[in-house]
């Protein structure tokens, strides 16, 4: 009988928000799927089933944000005797599981903490209340084993109590082989840089138009791409204030393009920009590397380790529009750096597999499951 894992998330992978968390989740666990009964319990939204079975991995929907946390634990109530680990993935949300799960039982996936994320992306009091409960609610974990994908988020981890031996960082994954250079689109003829994400001002669109301003002055013909779900509401009231009128043409919102569009438009780019705050890593950091295109992102948790700091992308010297544009401006002014770090990027890229992330997760499963019985016999 196959060793039965479940994994509890505020989203999965067919959820109309879905990030890289939710990506990184799913082709972890499918690789793993012929070796372990996988259960993902999640909360239900608006034309998913109750039930779909995909990739090997049983998705189960319940409640809403809030409700699907009695939820989860009424599920692993009725299930228990049956479920040799659960892992609980926290992503702001999570569910409580030291409170009814034996620490032999279950483990912590956190990609990232929240932090300085609640006052730009919450309103008070939430806002508030979520900053002031993070540690403690952290702590909560503490005593049992964690998983996280970047050097960074092991550290925050390491400083809020957790042990050392008990932390394993997972590899972050691609989902396609990294182009050869031959294959690399050419570089648009007038100064392209490319925001691909949320909009949203913790995200850094906000900081990266108002860079982009700034190099524009200097380089007229320069041009901005976004690519990612468009909201004209945000646009109109947080986009254009800061971005005067007569540069607005210079600036072209895509939307949702196909898979193909994006790392074409990725490689014709002359960079990424990706100035978030915090990060458990930042995959589209990965794909540009992979199609010829360098980052340029913010000192940040989880973006300095996708950057191998500065070695294989830019660096911001502080979080602030004109420090981004500074590097904007480095793109383009020594060619020579320019195509160092392309070239680091890309070398780094090649390492990455969403194969070697779900063998990393197979061997830590192999050596944490097989104590778990002797583990019990001296609890």
């Amino acid at each position: 009988m196959k060793p039965h894992l479940l994994f509890l998330s505020w989203r999965d992978i067919k959820h109309p928000k879905a990030g890289g968390a939710e990506v990184f989740t799913h082709e972890m666990l499918r690789r793993v799927s012929d070796e372990y009964e996988i259960t993902h319990f999640s909360p239900a939204f608006d034309g998913g089933h109750d039930v779909e079975y995909l990739d090997g991995v049983t998705y189960i929907r319940r409640g809403t944000a809030l409700s699907v946390v009695p939820l989860a634990f009424s599920y692993y109530q009725s299930h228990a005797a049956t479920i040799d680990l659960v892992v609980d993935q926290m992503n702001t949300h999570h569910f409580f599981t030291p409170l009814y799960v034996p620490v032999t039982k279950r483990a912590l996936f956190i990609h990232q903490l929240t932090r300085e994320i609640w006052q730009i992306n919450v309103r008070p009091p939430f806002s508030y209340v979520g900053e002031w409960t993070e540690t403690p609610r952290l702590q909560l974990y503490r005593t049992g084993r964690a998983l996280t994908v970047s050097q960074s988020t092991a550290d925050d981890l390491l400083a809020v109590g957790f042990s050392k031996d008990e932390v394993t960082i997972l590899p972050e994954g691609l989902s396609f082989n990294p182009w050869n250079e031959e294959d690399w689109k050419p570089k648009e003829a007038h100064p392209t840089f490319l925001y691909a994400g949320r909009m949203s001002a913790y995200k850094g669109i906000n900081d990266a138009l108002q860079a982009f301003v700034i190099v524009k002055r200097e380089y007229p013909e320069a041009r901005f791409w976004v690519i990612g779900k468009k909201d004209e509401a945000y646009i109109t009231e947080h986009l254009h204030p800061i971005v005067p009128e007569e540069m607005r043409d210079a600036i072209t919102y895509f939307g949702f393009v196909s898979e193909e569009e994006k790392l074409e438009r990725m490689s014709r780019a002359t960079a990424l920009l990706f100035p978030s705050k915090r990060e458990g890593w930042g995959l589209t950091v990965s794909e540009a590397a992979a199609v010829g295109t360098p980052t340029i992102v913010y000192d940040a948790p989880g973006l300095r380790d996708a950057v191998q700091y500065g070695m294989t992308g830019y660096m911001a010297k502080s979080q602030t529009p004109g420090a981004l544009a500074a590097e904007m401006r480095a793109c383009l002014r020594d060619p020579e750096e320019y195509e160092m770090i392309q070239a680091a990027g890309h070398r780094f890229a090649q390492t990455l597999h969403w194969d070697h992330t779900g063998q990393a997760f197979r061997n830590w499963l192999q050596r944490e499951l097989i104590p778990v019985a002797l583990k019990e016999d001296y609890s």
